[in-house]
């Protein structure tokens, strides 16, 4: 039986990382029999980060190495998509894991009023004595790394603007469709949905989650992403 590690559930999700999330839907979506291990410290994992599944006695890192071990026992994922139609969930895919992502770290990291709620979380393994001292240095150090990216050199305002050419692109989709491609759900779903729950699910309200809680055509296609592929 394959193996995910992956980081706890938390705020409803089925885990605080969307790329867990992600990987739990591959393995939904394979019909293979899987389950879960959760895990706080991706130290020891390979690349330090997770989801990593467990199979054949290797370790698999990372959603695409994942995909392509699935997709190689037989799986496909976008069977019945024309090409422009896969060329078209690739760009969808990069789209929510190179840009909308880093709108929700910012959201969490960045944000003073959601911050404590993250740091209790994420960190509850730390001692409680040294926990603020310890994720302050982790928060600057990630804040840092977006600056150097650019995304967190902008305004509030101006994310906002930039993410909701991102929502007004993905809604087009939507308003024909049950999901993205069709009314199955393909592998683009399978990043997009899990970045646009974590931003609704965002512990403390933010103009970010209520962005997407609010709007009608984006809520309910996360409900149908529920009801279509159920997470354990």
């Amino acid at each position: 039986m394959i193996t995910l590690i992956t980081y706890p559930a938390g705020f409803g999700q089925f885990s605080l990382s969307p790329f867990c999330v992600k990987a739990g839907y591959l393995l939904a979506m394979s019909g293979q029999s899987w389950q879960r291990e959760d895990s706080s410290d991706p130290r020891r994992m390979p690349h330090a980060k997770l989801p990593v599944i467990r199979t054949g006695g290797q370790l698999i890192h990372d959603t695409t190495n994942i995909r392509l071990y699935l997709e190689q026992t037989g799986v496909r994922y976008d069977a019945g998509l024309s090409d422009c139609q896969k060329a078209q969930g690739v760009a969808l895919t990069r789209m929510s894991e190179e840009h909308l992502y880093f709108h929700l770290v910012l959201d969490r990291w960045a944000n003073d009023d959601v911050w404590p709620t993250i740091r209790e979380t994420y960190f509850a393994q730390i001692p409680w004595i040294v926990r603020k001292p310890v994720t302050n240095r982790i928060r600057k150090a990630l804040v840092q790394g977006l600056k150097t990216q650019g995304l967190a050199r902008f305004s509030r305002s101006e994310r906002m603007a930039r993410v909701n050419e991102d929502f007004a692109a993905l809604t087009a989709l939507l308003w024909q469709n049950d999901f993205l491609m069709g009314a199955q759900p393909s592998l683009a779903d399978l990043s997009v949905a899990p970045v646009l729950s974590a931003m609704r699910a965002t512990p403390v309200e933010t103009e970010l989650s209520r962005r997407v809680a609010n709007d009608p055509v984006l809520s309910s296609y996360l409900d149908r992403m529920d009801q279509a592929l159920p997470l354990p």
